[in-house]
């Protein structure tokens, strides 16, 4: 197999639980509310270095043979904290950072996050930061992604955030403006940005469907253990669920990804053989398989190994 790229994973660092922890209602103080949820959870909590948690990663993705890894900071204060062990990873790693379109100067901020943090994309939860993606405060942040055609991961369908729930953070989730349609006319009208539904759209794989027959530029990634295929009307099989979004977004428009995120569990490679299975059993070709498991994800993240580099917009301006 050529280049093993993992499109979705989340760093998980440190300041991503005293994040949680310093808006939690639970008693005590932040780090104890830190460990009682991980011990709760039986999860190791990350080390106070981010270069050290680093090394964490690093040596799982050594151990199982991944060559690159999209890493998010799964909240705004996270991504200094990412895009620091991203610099320090050799090219290992490629940071996406949480944005919250209805944030004050949120267009502003991502654009400083590109030029200076080097973030190579971004994530967004319409459903939990309740935004409408139809709406003119998602289509300005958008708009920064084109300037370098920078990818939107884009949460649709189910949303469940364990760790918020055991910090007993509210959810508020509006699964309403989680319908993958809704994002039609974002990605008409930005169609130099690669949007990605992550999880095959979590329960919304008809529409899913839809949107990527109707938008070239949208993808779906292949992510966690894809439990809301319980949600359906008819059972499915993993393997069903390749079937159908080969049959609409080809080999070319797949990424694969496993959301891993906490240790001690680490890198999901459990995820990676039961997909690799899957694809097996549909006698998908190793040349496709290679443009699922890497070659797609070098592509879309292409760009944002030049986010430091004049955008895409300066660029015509001088005639490129």
């Amino acid at each position: 197999m050529s280049a093993l790229v993992d499109f979705h994973s989340h760093f998980f660092s440190r300041t991503f639980f005293e994040t949680l922890a310093r808006a939690s209602p639970l008693s005590g103080t932040p780090e104890e509310r830190m460990r009682q949820v991980a011990r709760g959870l039986d999860l190791e909590l990350p080390a106070a270095d981010p270069l050290e948690h680093l090394s964490r990663w690093i040596s799982e993705l050594d151990a199982h043979g991944v060559q690159h890894l999209v890493t998010f900071a799964s909240v705004p204060e996270e991504i200094p904290v990412v895009a620091r062990a991203v610099r320090a990873a050799s090219g290992r790693l490629f940071a996406f950072g949480i944005v919250d379109p209805r944030s004050p100067g949120a267009p502003e901020r991502l654009r400083a996050a590109i030029e200076n943090e080097g973030l190579s994309g971004a994530l967004f939860f319409p459903a939990l930061h309740r935004f409408q993606p139809e709406g003119p405060e998602f289509a300005a942040v958008l708009a920064v992604l084109a300037e370098w055609g920078l990818p939107a991961v884009v949460h649709c369908g189910l949303l469940r955030i364990p760790l918020r729930d055991r910090f007993g953070l509210p959810r508020g989730h509006d699964l309403r403006l989680a319908d993958p349609l809704r994002l039609v006319p974002a990605a008409e009208e930005h169609p130099r940005v690669p949007f990605v539904l992550p999880h095959f759209g979590a329960g919304f794989l008809r529409e899913t469907l839809l949107l990527g027959a109707q938008c070239e530029n949208v993808h779906v990634d292949t992510s966690s253990s894809n439990a809301w295929l319980s949600t359906q009307a008819h059972r499915m099989t993993l393997t069903d669920v390749f079937e159908r979004a080969l049959g609409v977004f080809g080999a070319e428009r797949i990424l694969f990804g496993t959301d891993s995120s906490t240790f001690p569990r680490g890198w999901r490679r459990d995820l990676f053989l039961a997909q690799r299975e899957a694809l097996g059993a549909l006698g998908v070709s190793e040349p496709d398989r290679a443009r699922i498991f890497g070659e797609n994800a070098l592509r879309l993240l292409e760009p944002g190994t030049r986010a430091t580099a004049a955008p895409i917009a300066s660029a015509r301006a001088a005639g490129a």
